[in-house]
């Protein structure tokens, strides 16, 4: 870890972890490194990330956050550095069993069900639920029907997050969901994000909102101008943040 950071390799307790075979997890990173022209966005970042916690990200606007999760996934590719999991490197097969919902859903122009069948169709693995189980545990059951296009900002949100769960990935990568959606459909989609780590899949969520990440979170991750400052339990964080900069973002005094 950059700058004294620690890291949390606890599991959580009364969470059954299921695992796969071979394991994706950890996820090592060893020094990091992602550029724009001659900007240097993230900047040399060593962690771990192990099965079980609920990891949140959190740092102001332009930390990185988004850019490190990308680089997580494959979806771009870093100037330097290497992100591992399971002790193997990045790759097709890797992503297949991971999933990524953006702070904007990216939904098809069909009904709600033919949005989670497509999914289910594509999917070469184990089907262990059906499209009708799966738009239950997202509240999406008298929708079932209706095009996706018609649904609310929330309902959206919870078709794209419950679609990415009909894959069964072993890791959930969310940016952002809830941003700008009011309270009761933040609450409906931490209730699923809660089942899926209930089942065993590793979350890793991207949020502004401190009660969101003191609900949800078991471990964060605290980033600052491409750099991870810190990585230590919830808790931790939250009653005695050790860097300066989480202490004043904390506060409210970095916004930027």
């Amino acid at each position: 870890m950059l700058d004294g950071a620690q890291t949390f390799d606890g599991n959580v307790t009364g969470v059954e972890v299921e695992k796969a075979t071979p394991a994706l997890l950890p996820c090592e990173v060893k020094g990091l490194c992602y550029k724009a022209g001659e900007n240097q966005l993230i900047d040399g970042i060593d962690l771990k990330l192990t099965a079980g916690p609920v990891t949140m990200i959190m740092g102001p606007n332009g930390a990185g956050k988004t850019l490190l999760v990308r680089l997580l996934h494959g979806m771009i590719e870093p100037a330097s550095g290497q992100v591992s999991w399971g002790g193997r490197p990045l790759d097709l097969a890797t992503r297949k069993r991971q999933a990524m919902v953006f702070q904007t859903p990216v939904l098809l122009r069909r009904s709600v069900t033919a949005n989670i069948d497509f999914v289910l169709k594509l999917h070469d693995g184990p089907k262990r639920q059906t499209a009708e189980e799966i738009l239950h545990m997202a509240g999406l059951d008298d929708k079932a029907s209706q095009p996706a296009r018609l649904l609310s900002g929330g309902e959206r949100q919870r078709l794209a997050i419950a679609r990415a769960l009909a894959t069964n990935p072993d890791v959930l990568f969310l940016d952002e969901p809830t941003a700008s959606l009011d309270p009761a459909s933040t609450l409906a989609i931490e209730n699923i994000v809660s089942q899926a780590r209930d089942r065993g899949t590793k979350i890793i969520f991207i949020t502004h909102d401190v009660g969101q990440a003191r609900r949800l979170g078991d471990e964060v991750i605290f980033m600052h101008h491409g750099r991870v400052l810190e990585q230590v339990p919830a808790k931790s964080f939250f009653d005695s943040p050790s860097s300066t900069q989480a202490q004043d973002y904390l506060a409210g005094r970095i916004v930027l």
